[in-house]
């Protein structure tokens, strides 16, 4: 009988680092292909991605056979679509735009059963293994789903104590090119002000006792993060690495050889 068993969140809650990435196509291809990859955790993206319950359950059963965790961000912080995506059978959920303590309760709220939250209980759901194996399910779940909230705005920053000490709340996801869209500075992180607030949120999460998530969009990026004191880092994109390398190709191509 298969165990729910979060290996992530025991690395991270033991100060070990994971490295993951977006799957933000709604393809169960691409899925299976980063897990294959190796990655600790494939985050699906509900929130930017085109996604619904049904790709949802086809992106993780593509990761079924392979170490990589399904990790889901929510379209929003809503109790009864957080409800499905656990169902679903999620071992991590990332809830955007949290911005005070009564946001970020409602967020772990909607990740726990009763009486530490208000999910709905059933057997039937993929997660508990249609019926199959539920109570081996349900009895771990409360305390296997890992809980994480994006942190996105100043008045986020403002209230981050409070939101940090809510009980159950396991990591901070920085979400940077929010963060100083609402500061002001559109999509441009690299400003003082901007990497100031990221210094405290840095400082107040780790403090606390909380694994800080983020985006890293290269290599040297990801190694100054992690020595930083960061535990998760989604270093890939199914949509925009392909892009990337697509764009790349047809670069050299026309430098080549022009229009053919």
């Amino acid at each position: 009988m298969r165990i729910f068993d979060n290996t992530v969140k025991r690395k991270l809650r033991g100060g070990k680092k994971v490295v993951g990435a977006w799957c933000q196509i709604a393809s169960p291809i691409t899925a299976e292909i980063l897990a294959e990859a190796g990655f600790d955790v494939v985050m699906i993206d509900l929130e930017h991605g085109p996604g619904d319950i049904f790709t949802l359950i086809a992106q993780i059963q593509a990761l079924k056979g392979n170490s990589a965790l399904p990790f889901v961000r929510a379209p929003w912080n809503d109790f009864v679509v957080i409800k499905r995506i656990l169902d679903a059978g999620a071992y991590g959920v990332l809830v955007p735009y949290v911005n005070t303590r009564g946001e970020a309760e409602a967020a772990v709220r909607a990740c726990k059963y009763p009486p530490e939250g208000v999910r709905g209980i059933a057997a039937s759901p993929r997660a508990a293994g249609y019926g199959q194996n539920s109570m081996t399910y349900l009895r771990r779940a409360n305390d296997e789903v890992l809980v994480m909230i994006a942190v996105e705005t100043p008045e986020a920053v403002a209230n981050l104590d409070e939101i940090l000490s809510v009980p159950g709340l396991d990591g901070i996801f920085i979400g940077s090119m929010d963060l100083s869209t609402s500061m002001g500075y559109f999509a441009d992180a690299s400003q003082p002000e901007v990497q100031a607030a990221i210094a405290t949120i840095e400082a107040k999460a780790l403090a606390a006792g909380k694994f800080l998530a983020t985006v890293a969009g290269n290599w040297a990026q990801a190694q100054k993060l992690y020595d930083r004191g960061y535990g998760l880092l989604l270093v890939l994109a199914d949509g925009t690495a392909l892009a990337s390398l697509a764009a790349e190709r047809v670069t050299q191509f026309r430098k080549e050889y022009g229009e053919g």
